[in-house]
């Protein structure tokens, strides 16, 4: 079911507030993959931050899908060396 959750609010880009290591975490969310042990990984983008970070997918809990709050994803751009 969070699975569904996630991948939903990934294609439709509505920002997650979820509960992380007892803490309330509002994110944009990008992907959702497995690492190579098999363990569930949701990567995302911290609201106001530019900081993309990992979050296993076993320690999220309470999860609300912001369907009011949309976001379009950041794209850093690297200068092409000449």
């Amino acid at each position: 079911m969070k699975s569904k959750i996630f991948l939903s609010a990934i294609r439709n880009r509505n920002n997650l507030k979820f509960q992380y290591d007892q803490e309330e975490t509002l994110i944009e969310p990008y992907y959702l993959t497995r690492e190579s042990s098999g363990k569930k990984i949701l990567y995302g983008r911290l609201c106001r931050t530019n900081e993309v970070r990992r979050f296993d997918y076993n320690k999220i809990t309470n999860i609300r899908v912001m369907k009011d709050l949309k976001f379009s994803p950041v794209i850093p751009i690297i200068p092409l060396a000449s």
